[in-house]
């Protein structure tokens, strides 16, 4: 006779329960019974776990097999258990030793073939098994990131049951959970390197007032060309500092949204004078609370940001300024900004998507990623886990990314991708194989995406290529820029 117990978990609702998977083998007739008041997926573990044994090596035990799933009286659903349902009979076969599963959690559903296949709720679950002392689990290598979240928690990723069973019987590495890079600080990264407009949504403490601050610290500096630009601009605007030389940081201006369209775009009596727009050429202009801004002022910047130059007209003449400016909007999702966001929102849905409206679709049409930020959880706030990266890494290869970029265009003129003109990169030798962009031409003739959204998300998809090292997008880039294009990155 042979037993074996692994530690896994379920779930109740949202809650969290830690489950002891037990197995006994005894001689009698091959027979699976399952007990713990399981459901019909988890019935059919049996035979999902069966055929993952066979298939990945190892031998199943003709015996006749109890599992029992406690505490008995608690409801068990899913397929979460597989993987947890299978170690426990190789190891109550002898095949395996029980002492090496002592205090791990492990989750996972198991394909036929042996495959660990990711399960909805990992989150909770890992978070069920820290308040329960557990620090070690295993997960699938697709729910790792998700799991690392938690703080305090050592993740192990596996892809098969052969790997997971290699590392308990000699001690093979497993999978390391990916790097989690949120998904605010890589559109920031990725609007850096290439130039594009950027638009945070989210409630309040979701962090989009400072991604916007940090974005000119992983702008590369200035040349002698922008420098001379940026400092003799601040000279007419009467900003320069008494004795102070070239400007090589790029600017960052931030209006109140009570600013008038004069104030953004230039304006004054005699000669006009730059607006923040042109002050913040060849840098970062931030709009805060962007829907609160008046309706003339936001589509005052849709000239600008299209042609990189402000046009003031006045009677004794007209005076152009450049304003080739990198904008970030920032919006809450509603009017009442609650911190929690949908939960204790007090705004009807039409309030809702009329605050949101103020941003017109012309306007957001020129912005290149737009991201919708969560609310800072606990574990993340709290997380004593490793450091982030510096600015000054960033930064790096921000400019190496430029640096391929500005070489790819050089004969065009064009600096950043941003910059560079659709028909550029819809024609040889730039142009990308229909492979790459099925699902590009799938949004545009549907509607879902305009023919500027559609050359702008090209642009994105050649920064991250510029950003991983790639010559050129592949099929994976252009569905990330889709993404950040359409706002579905969360």
């Amino acid at each position: 006779m042979g037993y074996a117990k692994v530690l896994s978990v379920g779930l109740a609702g949202v809650a969290g329960h830690l489950v002891e998977v037990e197995a006994d083998l005894a001689p009698g007739l091959p027979a699976v019974i399952i007990s713990g008041l399981p459901d019909t997926a988890l019935h059919e573990a049996r035979d999902r776990v069966r055929a993952a044994i066979v298939n990945s090596g190892q031998k199943w035990p003709n015996r006749r097999i109890t599992l029992n799933l406690l505490p008995a009286t608690l409801p068990k659903y899913g397929s979460a258990f597989d993987l947890a349902i299978a170690l426990a009979v190789l190891a109550g076969s002898g095949e395996l030793p029980p002492v090496a599963l002592d205090a791990t959690v492990v989750l996972g559903e198991l394909g036929l073939d042996g495959a660990v296949r990711p399960v909805r709720g990992t989150l909770p679950m890992v978070a069920a098994a820290a308040r329960a002392g557990h620090t070690r689990v295993v997960v699938p290598a697709g729910n790792a990131a998700e799991a690392a979240v938690i703080p305090g928690v050592r993740v192990h990723a596996v892809d098969t049951l052969h790997r997971l069973v290699a590392h308990v019987r000699d001690g093979s590495p497993l999978l390391a959970p990916p790097a989690h890079v949120p998904a605010g600080r890589r559109a920031l990264e990725i609007a850096a390197a290439g130039g594009h407009h950027l638009a945070l949504l989210g409630p309040p403490g979701a962090g989009k007032t400072m991604l916007a601050e940090r974005l000119p610290s992983i702008l590369p500096e200035l040349d002698d060309e922008a420098a001379l630009e940026v400092t003799a601009l601040h000279s007419i605007a009467g900003l320069l500092p008494p004795g102070g030389g070239l400007l090589r940081r790029p600017p960052f201006q931030a209006p109140h949204h009570t600013a008038t369209v004069p104030a953004l775009v230039g304006g004054g009596s005699g000669l006009a004078r730059p607006g923040a727009v042109s002050l913040a050429h060849r840098g970062v202009l931030f709009l805060d609370e962007a829907p609160e801004f008046g309706k003339g002022a936001l589509e005052a910047l849709r000239q600008p940001l299209e042609s990189g130059r402000v046009r003031v007209a006045r009677t004794r003449g007209a005076t152009e300024y450049p304003a080739r400016t990198q904008l970030v909007l920032a919006a809450n999702p509603c009017p009442c900004a609650k911190p929690s966001g949908d939960v204790d929102c007090e705004c009807p849905p039409l309030t809702r998507r009329r605050y949101l409206g103020r941003l017109s679709g012309p306007l957001l049409d020129r912005v290149d990623v737009q991201v919708q930020l969560r609310a800072v959880r606990a574990a993340e706030l709290l997380s004593t886990g490793a450091a982030q990266e510096s600015s000054a890494t960033v930064a790096a290869r921000v400019v190496a990314a430029r640096h391929a970029a500005a070489d790819r265009w050089a004969a065009t003129g064009h600096r950043v991708n941003a910059d560079v003109p659709g028909p550029y990169l819809r024609r040889p030798p730039w142009h990308l194989p229909a492979r790459v962009t099925t699902d590009l031409r799938h949004r545009l003739d549907t509607g879902s995406l305009s023919a500027r959204g559609y050359d702008r998300v090209l642009r994105l998809a050649w920064t991250i290529a510029d950003l991983d090292g790639r010559d050129r997008p592949g099929h994976d880039d252009v569905a990330e820029a889709i993404q950040l294009r359409t706002g579905e990155v969360a």
